[in-house]
């Protein structure tokens, strides 16, 4: 209700990360709110927030009934993206007439974005939130020492207390973790998001697996999320946007990091099933709330040997965060377990009576629209006026084209043509329908028989499978479920975003004018604001929640220009 007073105003969205946090709530505001305006974002931010849509919705769909919008509004919503190039500035046309908008790399997620918004004589807007100064496997570190004082910067305060561990140590903590638990027979499950820090991992356990002395080639490693095979392969033709390092290994050996030999992609439960234990399992979502993280902690926590690993902090209130304050520690703890499931026997026939009528009604009514139209068509042909012996059409009906365009009357009995599908390759074809039945002699023909036999029914079987997953009628099942948590829970940052000691050092660089502080905990505003004063001597903004600020400075800015 708040955004929806102001929906109507807005003029352009600017999306700097591919995440959920950063623009979940798009697919909502265009699909139902009706947001109308240019979006603007980096290709991979538009590519990757996609996958980060669908599979958020498919995660909330598969556990109950999720309303907020569908996969509609998210391809509605993506439409209206304008994809842009780092450091490609974009002239505003229209109300923003003068302003220029220019995505800067930004670190954190792959494509994301710092926004240079200029206007023509006057000042310079960035926003700049969630960066990462650092460089890492598959990205670069933004580059913020290069923006000498802006009028105005917009950042968050979100990390400004909190301190990192050194890489190495990270990554050693994470190894000797997955080591450890992979060695005693037990998996281990890691939280990430769908396609953004996932890709840090991914590459960064795959270099491991290659490496003969790890010791890890004996288990497996597997991604499972609702479009995993869809993010690799966006992963694979976006090395341009990832780091120096990455870029080089491309250029000179033409390996592409992202083809994994060793991680396996999984859709479903079913597909992971198949993967053999002990495993290591990078599971959307990362906070636990939803999707297959969920319902592998549900089915890992309670033995000792499995461990759990979490990535990122989520926001309070979800699971994951629930777990990086509290630990594992053999508590209990109390879980919603819902998921959709396909109806049975009475709700079945219940289902398929309503159905069975709906279809029913709308053949009824598409019957009556064909007879009423074949008749015009008829009477057409007989309004045939006095002497001229040409057809005068009846006024006020237009009709389209230049032949009659009716069903065709059959003369004898009526024969039912069969229209040839098309999609964007051309005619579909069946290629049963061009099976040779009769093999030449020279190849062995009862093996090929027996063989082609039996694709043939395997065909038949998977095009069953593949129906009734989308039309099979289901419901969701919720129950309350209380688990004890005896595997290991860690937390070990994955995050990709700067910490408080250089947020403080970034902002003493950059010296803005006057500063904006957005998301962040109360202590954390102030302990920036404060920075801020001191320091830089900057005038600073902490705006609440939908409250409005006016940061101008210069009431009267008036422009000379001198002709010769």
């Amino acid at each position: 209700k708040e955004i929806k007073k102001y929906v109507h105003t807005i003029d352009a969205v600017l999306l700097s990360y591919p995440d959920g946090s950063h623009l979940g709530a798009l697919p909502y505001l265009v699909g139902k709110l009706g947001l109308n305006c240019p979006i603007y974002a980096t290709i991979p931010v538009y590519k990757m927030g996609q996958m980060f849509m669908y599979d958020m919705f498919m995660s909330h769909y598969n556990m109950h009934d999720f309303d907020l919008f569908s996969l509609d509004d998210v391809d509605a919503a993506f439409d209206k993206i304008v994809q842009l190039k780092y450091n490609q500035s974009v002239a505003m046309k229209g109300k923003g007439y003068g302003i220029t908008i220019t995505p800067l790399p930004a670190g954190h997620l792959i494509g994301g974005t710092i926004w240079k918004i200029v206007k023509v004589g006057e000042e310079d807007i960035v926003y700049a939130t969630d960066f990462n100064h650092k460089k890492e496997r598959h990205l670069n570190g933004c580059e913020l020492e290069k923006l000498q004082r802006p009028s105005l910067l917009i950042t968050d305060a979100y990390n400004a207390r909190y301190q990192q561990a050194r890489r190495r140590a990270r990554d050693e903590k994470f190894m000797t973790n997955i080591l450890q638990t992979l060695r005693n027979n037990g998996n281990v499950l890691v939280t990430v998001d769908t396609a953004g820090r996932v890709l840090e991992l991914a590459h960064m356990l795959d270099q491991l697996w290659k490496n003969k002395e790890s010791g890890l080639m004996a288990y497996s490693l597997a991604l499972l999320n609702n479009v995993s095979y869809n993010v690799v392969e966006f992963a694979k033709s976006q090395i341009e946007w990832m780091s120096d390092k990455l870029m080089k290994s491309f250029e000179g050996a033409r390996n592409n990091p992202f083809t994994f030999k060793h991680l396996r992609l999984c859709h479903t439960m079913a597909d992971l099933a198949k993967v053999p234990s002990p495993k290591v399992v990078l599971a959307s979502s990362a906070d636990m709330e939803s999707g297959f993280s969920r319902e592998l902690f549900i089915q890992w926590a309670p033995q000792a040997t499995n461990s759990i690993i979490i990535t990122n902090r989520s926001s309070p209130g979800t699971l994951a965060r629930d777990l990086i304050d509290n630990g594992g520690n053999g508590r209990k703890i109390e879980m919603d377990v819902r998921r959709r499931v396909e109806l049975e026997g009475a709700e079945l026939e219940e289902y398929m009576r309503t159905e069975g009528e709906k279809l029913n009604r709308s053949i009824k009514k598409r019957d009556l629209d064909e007879s009423s139209s074949d008749s015009d068509d008829e009477l057409e042909m007989n309004v045939i006026t006095g002497k001229h012996d040409i057809v005068v059409r009846p006024e006020g009906r237009s009709h389209t084209g230049f032949f009659k365009s009716s069903k065709k009357h059959y003369a004898m009995f009526p024969f039912h043509e069969e229209k040839i599908k098309y999609d964007e390759y051309g005619e579909i074809i069946q290629p049963e329908d061009y099976r040779m039945v009769d093999l030449g002699p020279e190849t062995n023909g009862d093996d090929n028989k027996e063989n082609g036999i039996k694709t043939e029914n395997d065909i038949k079987k998977e095009k069953d499978e593949d129906v009734t997953l989308l039309d099979k009628p289901t419901k969701c099942v919720q129950a309350r479920k209380t688990i004890e948590v005896h595997a290991q829970v860690q937390f070990i940052d994955f995050e990709g975003r700067s910490d408080g000691e250089s947020l403080l050092k970034i902002l003493s660089q950059l010296r803005p004018r006057r500063v904006v502080v957005v998301r962040g905990s109360a202590a954390n505003t102030a302990h920036i604001a404060e920075h801020c004063q001191q320091n830089i001597g900057a005038r600073v903004f902490t705006p609440n929640r939908g409250e409005i600020i006016d940061a101008t400075t210069e009431t009267h800015i008036y422009q000379v220009r001198l002709t010769e």
